[in-house]
This record gives C-alpha cells, sequence and structure tokens, in this order.
C-alpha cells in the first residue's frame, strides 16, 4: 500500500490532537492551582516558575569532590574508580559574586552594622561606587609611595622579585618543592613586614608553639614584629579574623589545607581550593590585604590544584633549589605589577635564608682562574648578570660495542636546545660526537633558559671532545645559530663588565659592526663562527 505524505501528516496531527484531548479530560477533575508570590516578587507567569525551587542530579567525586553531569566509571579530574556518587542538588541563590561558596564565606566578614551582601557588590573596594573613569582623571599614589618596602636582612631581594615591593591588597602564590624553604621564607618575611605593622600567618600544618620555635630560629624579635601566629584549617574563622584584624599582610600556610564548610570535597580537593582561593581574593581586595598562598607541588613540580589557581592570583612566585644545595633561587612566572625574569638568590644557613649579594661569584667561584677551567656563560636574569659554570664530559662507549646505546645526560640545559647545538658542533665544527656518551651540567644547581649561553655550552663539549682545556680567565657569551654563525646578544657590555668584576680577563663576544665594549681590565674577542670561537676559547 502506498501512502502520500500528505496523508501522514493528517494521522499525526490527529494523534496529537488526540492525546492533547486525552490529557485535558485527566486534569478535568483536579484541584485548580492557585498562584502565589511574595510581595514585590517579579510574576513570572500563570506557571508559577518564579516559585519553582529547581533541581538538578549531577555525580560527585568521593575523591577529589569535582562533579559532573553525567557518571563515569573512572573519575576525569582525578582519575580514581568508582568514586562518583549520584546527588540531586537545589538550584543555589544568587549570592551578588556568582552563589558560591567562597562568595558566601566572604559576604560574611562584613563588621556589625554593616550590610552582609556588600561583600558580595564587588572584589574591589569603591569599585561598586564609582563608574567608568578617563585614564587622566584617575588619582593614584605613584608606585614607590604605593607599594610596602620590605626592609630587613632578605627584604630587598624578596622585593625585587615582586616588583620593588609589596602591593596592597595583592594576592601571591608561592610554590616550591617539599623542603625547599618556602614557610621559613614566608615566616622571614612576615617577621620583616610585621614591624611597625600587624601581620597574621596561619598555618594548617604546625601548632602555634612549632610557628614560634621556628620564628626564633630565624631572629624574628618578638618585641618589634605585631606578628600574629595561629594554626587553623577552617577558611570561614581566618576570613572572621582577617575582617577583625585588618591587617597589612596574611599568610596561608597552605591553600592545599584549609576548607570552607559549605564547599564539597575534602581540604585540597580542586572544588575547595578552587573555593578557599577565590574567598581570600575578594577578601583581599576589599580590605587592601597583600595575602600570601604557600602552594604545594605534584610529582612533575606543577603547583597542584586547577589552573585557575594561578589564573586567579595577581602574582606567582616559585621557590627553587636542591634539597643537598645551600642556595634557593626565587622566580616570578606571572606578576601584574612588574617583571618576570626577576630572580633572587638567597642561601639556606642555620638562621634561615639569607641573601646573596654577589650571584655571580657564588656560581663561578673557582672559573676565573686555575688550570682546567670550565665554559663560563653570562646570562642575564631580569635586570642582574650572572655567571654560571657549564661543565662537559665526553667519554667513548666501554668495550667497543658499536650497538651499545649511548648517554645523554643533562641538568640543567634544555634537552631540545642541547641537540641543536650538537647537530651545529657535527655540521660546521667538525666534531661528530654521535658516537659518545655526553653528560653536561650547571654547576650549583642552576637552570639556564637564555639563548646567549649557547656559546658557553658548545665550548664545553668541543673541549671535552678534543681533550684540551679553556683558556682560563674566559668568559664566553653568544648565541649559536643553525648556520654555525654566532648571534648577538642584548646587553653585551653589562654582561662584560660583570665578568671582569669577578675577575675575569678574556671574554669571547658576538662580532658586532658597532665594535667591540670597551671595558678596562678585559680583553674582549670577537668572533663570527663556531669554528672561530672555539679556537678562541682554546687558545
Amino acid at each position: 500500500m502506498v501512502m502520500n505524505v500528505g496523508a501522514l501528516g493528517h494521522l499525526y496531527r490527529r494523534g496529537v490532537a488526540r492525546w492533547g484531548a486525552h490529557c485535558r479530560l485527566g486534569r478535568a477533575g483536579a484541584r485548580p492551582r492557585v498562584a502565589t508570590r511574595a510581595v514585590g516578587q517579579r510574576d513570572f507567569g500563570a506557571g508559577g516558575a518564579a516559585d519553582k525551587k529547581k533541581s538538578k542530579t549531577i555525580y560527585v567525586c568521593e575523591d577529589c569532590g569535582e562533579d559532573f553531569a553525567q557518571w563515569h566509571g573512572k573519575c576525569p579530574s582525578c582519575g580514581a574508580w568508582n568514586t562518583l556518587k549520584q546527588l540531586r542538588v537545589a538550584k543555589a541563590p544568587d549570592a551578588g559574586l556568582g552563589g558560591g561558596a567562597g562568595a558566601a564565606a566572604v559576604a560574611s566578614m562584613a563588621p556589625v552594622g554593616e550590610p552582609a551582601t556588600a561583600a558580595g557588590l564587588s572584589w574591589v573596594s569603591g569599585a561598586a561606587d564609582s563608574g567608568p573613569q578617563l585614564l587622566k582623571d584617575v588619582s593614584f599614589e605613584s608606585d614607590d609611595e604605593y607599594r610596602i618596602k620590605i626592609e630587613g636582612d632578605g627584604g630587598g631581594e624578596f622585593g625585587r622579585v615582586l616588583g620593588g615591593g609589596l602591593v596592597p591588597g595583592a594576592m601571591v602564590l608561592v610554590g616550591g618543592d617539599p623542603g625547599v624553604g618556602k614557610s621559613t621564607l614566608l615566616l622571614q618575611i612576615s617577621g620583616l613586614l610585621a614591624e611597625g605593622r600587624s601581620v597574621l600567618y596561619v598555618s594548617g600544618e604546625e601548632s602555634v608553639q612549632q610557628l614560634a620555635l621556628r620564628a626564633s630560629r630565624l631572629d624574628v624579635d618578638p618585641e618589634k614584629a605585631g606578628l600574629y601566629l595561629w594554626s587553623s584549617s577552617r577558611l570561614e574563622e581566618i576570613l572572621a579574623v582577617m575582617g577583625r584584624l585588618k591587617p597589612a599582610a596574611v599568610v596561608v600556610d597552605s591553600i592545599q589545607t584549609v576548607y570552607l564548610t559549605q564547599a564539597k570535597g575534602a581540604p585540597g580537593s580542586q572544588t575547595q581550593i578552587r573555593e578557599c582561593a577565590v574567598a581570600l581574593l575578594q577578601a583581599a581586595k576589599l580590605y587592601d590585604i597583600a595575602t600570601f598562598l604557600i602552594g604545594h607541588v605534584t610529582k612533575s613540580r606543577e603547583l597542584a590544584g586547577p589552573k585557575m589557581l594561578e589564573h586567579l592570583v595577581d602574582q606567582v612566585l616559585y621557590l627553587e633549589g636542591e634539597r643537598f644545595e645551600h642556595h634557593r633561587i626565587l622566580r616570578t612566572t606571572k606578576n601584574r605589577y612588574g617583571a618576570t625574569d626577576e630572580v633572587g638568590v638567597f642561601q639556606m644557613t642555620q638562621s634561615g635564608l639569607k641573601p646573596v649579594l654577589d650571584p655571580s661569584s657564588f656560581f663561578a667561584e673557582s672559573a676565573a682562574s686555575g688550570t682546567g677551567a670550565p665554559a663560563v656563560c653570562v646570562t642575564m636574569e631580569g635586570t642582574r648578570p650572572l655567571l654560571v659554570e657549564i661543565q662537559a664530559l665526553c667519554s667513548e662507549i666501554q668495550g667497543g660495542n658499536e650497538n651499545q646505546k649511548y648517554i645523554r645526560s643533562a641538568n640543567g640545559v634544555n634537552f631540545s636546545r642541547l641537540y641543536m647545538l650538537l647537530a651545529v658542533l657535527s655540521k660546521h665544527a667538525g666534531l661528530y660526537v654521535g658516537g659518545t656518551s655526553l653528560f653536561l651540567n650547571v654547576t650549583g644547581g642552576f637552570k639556564i633558559r637564555e639563548p646567549a649561553t649557547d656559546l658557553a655550552v658548545l665550548v664545553a663539549i668541543a673541549a671535552s671532545y678534543l681533550e684540551k682545556g679553556i683558556v682560563p680567565g674566559t668568559a664566553l657569551v653568544g648565541e649559536v645559530g643553525l648556520g654555525g654563525e654566532i648571534r648577538s646578544v642584548g646587553q653585551l657590555e653589562r654582561r662584560v663588565n660583570e665578568a671582569q668584576k669577578v675577575g675575569f680577563t678574556r671574554c669571547v663576544v658576538p662580532y658586532s659592526n658597532q665594535g667591540a665594549p670597551k671595558v678596562e681590565g678585559i680583553r674582549v674577542i670577537q668572533v663570527r663562527t663556531v669554528k672561530e670561537a672555539i679556537a678562541a676559547a682554546l687558545g
């Protein structure tokens, strides 16, 4: 039987009509619903949609606290199996800033007599009272007047990494490996900031007595410092104390140990970290309290928690250093109030972290003189030139087994850059090191990131392969190109000056049409190619 499209449409419409009539007959005896609403409430129509409290079903991981719209056997966030449980939640009311647990916690910070909703209007104090302003009409203090200067031993080095001092209301995230000295550094800085100001140090990992014992070891004067120590993990309590004390700075040690009772998940879970960070950020902006968050790191040395945490804060600092090394390097990877390439160099002592005033001598203490001197590069870390030793060892495969795999080991040098330099060395200098095992090390645990250190790495490898020593007192500066050329680098005169100040007598630099930098007490040798550079460095 053949039926046309029009007939099919007619049958479909008849079916819909009959189903609608059946539904109306079924509701004929039902009690009519009376829509009620509070005075001043908006009427959304006969359906009463404004009166309904909608709910939805989600699946929450018992391990990390993340929620998902559908069930998974394996949690997409933390990778745990069979941890997602069904949960029906009601739609949350508006709380000014998204209705999260963090916004609700900050709203409770409002002092007695002030409306609690004031905390939910804006993250920045006074922003709700003013509209858009022209840049020329905005009044502000100069940068030097606005920042809090950190005076004392180590304070200048720490403040320089921040961009010249601490900005009131800024949130700073400090990460680093376990035992590297994050808590030690921030307790020291808290003691320096607390001279003439009030500073709150909150720890979820140590008791007050343990904090006081550590402070005495760090030579923090309890008579001069207005430093408050507290052991707490409940963020609602911490926010209440921040609102009452109004300190100049707050240190939370650590963001993974604090929690909000209104947020789901265990302390350290993705949800708890996000909500706690949002609450602390709002409190910092509302009351102009500089806030430091200590963050744990993962096995891959990345900051634990959601990536949103790094986007949320104003500055991200990372304290680097090996456990068996005495020095520590403080780097900034994000800075809204300064440069991101500044570093601070500290030395771990019995009384805490002390600044290294002459880091070039610290990292290249034996390079300026002596036989068989290592390759020394002059690298720029922000505005500071540093001299760093690079050591290389080329070793033939033992036993004459050609099928045995060679070894490539590099500490402190980017592997991709290293393989590029090995290719240039083979192609343009005739030194094929592919059949040897290569070990490369930057002394002191320092990590070089600048292309201007290419020449020192290349010369160190060539010296070991040729079994020749570098001329004592030689420093090396230059970027190596794929064509075997030595490319120019920035701030060359500052680099040469730093080498001369430490005691170097020769400096191999890229050729420039403007001539070599004229620095008294050091001979500057200009080179164009890799071959010329190796010949000049090895003599």
